[in-house]
């Protein structure tokens, strides 16, 4: 029987507080997020070879939520899908044959049309172009490779790991179960600002390794919401059930589209620095042919469609937290090998008898107005005396938040009830 590798894959995403932050450096004007096919010339652009996995990231994430809404339909689904994607790559690093094939193509790349040195270096531009010290947005992501203190671990394997995806290998004593679950807790708890406790609980004895990903966003919006403008309002979950809820409100501009054909508003609500945060209302009974037409293709039209006119946009408050066992999910996406006795994960210790055990992903996500005291140092916008269109986000909604320097999307989610806990 192989040795077992459980493996986490974690995430706080923490929607928005105040602070102080640099000032964005602007990249050739406004940032627009669209999903290019073409590879930027690496003399252009040292980091272009990011844009290389960036379309397959946006397929993974579109195939993760399909699983994620097939699993549980009537529930909020909330995760981020770069967080898995490089947690995965990470483990294909050291995956060789078969193993490596399914870990790469679940992650939805095509091996016949990029060749796993350019997906692992993209990774390595996305993480150094997410992590960029220049923008108003706290984001950070990382690894952490918690490896029994008896495992010797290739040397090619460490020096790729921390080259390629910033991976900090830590040294364990998993005999001592508590301590070591103490370890790693404390870990992500430090990366996670606090945010996500109590992860990993009854280590199995037969542990050599975790491996941990996790992603901390912390922003504020561009044009807060005033808190006075929130108020006690109703969602309708559908047509038998409704919740109150605290509404926030705003009449502003905003980039906004009318999708005729797909029955649906688009609401781009930008953060400050280079991420957006997309919201999606489909009409009355259209939320099913939405989400059939969810793909790479249907954003990058919408975002090419957005126009700045004046709406009067309603959004609830609210906190999400996803959770998902990533091991069903994988093996329904046809990555079955490395949680079974034919895993080759040779390239981590040189030896094949290991396999992953659990794979978890736990998300978290907190609307709110951003609060009042931003208002102040927001430009002012200067409303006509006149009625504009509403868009009310009282009924089950898609969420997509994207960075838009990398055109990555950080985190995607569906809000079916508000008050779900």
């Amino acid at each position: 029987m192989k040795a077992s590798l459980p493996l986490c894959l974690l995430v706080a995403a923490l929607h928005p507080t105040i602070c102080s932050l640099p000032q964005p450096r602007h990249h050739n004007g406004e940032h627009k997020v669209t999903y290019p096919q073409e590879q930027r010339p690496h003399g252009e652009d040292p980091g272009g070879s990011y844009h290389r996995i960036v379309p397959s990231n946006a397929d993974f994430a579109f195939r993760f939520y399909r699983q994620a809404t097939t699993e549980a339909p009537s529930r909020n689904v909330f995760f981020s899908p770069v967080s898995i994607s490089v947690g995965f790559a990470l483990l294909a690093l050291g995956s060789r044959s078969a193993t490596q094939t399914q870990v790469l193509e679940g992650l939805a790349f095509n091996l016949t049309e990029i060749r796993e040195e350019e997906i692992h270096n993209g990774f390595r531009h996305l993480l150094l172009a997410l992590n960029r010290p220049d923008s108003q947005t706290q984001l950070s992501m990382g690894s952490a490779l918690f490896m029994d203190k008896h495992l010797k671990p290739l040397k090619k394997f460490l020096k790729d790991s921390k080259k390629l995806y910033k991976a900090k290998v830590i040294s364990s004593n998993f005999q001592n179960s508590t301590e070591a679950e103490s370890e790693i807790n404390d870990y992500i708890k430090n990366k996670t600002h606090g945010k996500v406790n109590q992860t990993v609980e009854d280590l199995d004895p037969d542990i050599l390794m975790v491996l941990v990903n996790y992603i901390y966003f912390k922003a504020y919006w561009e044009n807060p919401f005033n808190i006075k403008g929130t108020h006690k309002d109703y969602f309708y979950v559908n047509e038998k059930t409704s919740v109150e809820v605290e509404m926030m409100s705003r009449d502003g501009f905003y980039k906004s589209y009318s999708d005729r054909k797909l029955s649906c508003e688009v609401v781009q609500i930008p953060y400050k620095g280079d991420v957006a945060a997309l919201f999606i209302l489909p009409n009355k009974g259209k939320m099913k042919r939405l989400e059939d037409a969810l793909t790479k293709d249907t954003v990058s039209k919408w975002e090419k469609s957005l126009e700045r006119r004046r709406i009067e946009v309603y959004i609830p408050k609210l906190s999400l937290y996803g959770t998902y066992d990533l091991k069903k999910m994988f093996r329904n996406l046809g990555v079955t090998d490395v949680f079974s006795d034919h895993a080759d994960l040779s390239g981590i210790i040189g030896e094949s008898d290991l396999k992953v055990s659990k794979a978890a992903h736990k998300a978290l996500l907190n609307i709110h107005e951003n609060g009042t005291e931003a208002a102040g140092s927001t430009y002012a916008e200067f409303i006509p005396h006149s009625v504009p269109p509403v868009v009310k986000f009282n009924r089950p909604f898609l969420l997509l938040v994207v960075d838009q320097y990398t055109q990555s999307i950080l985190f995607m989610g569906k809000i079916i009830n508000p008050t779900e806990k």
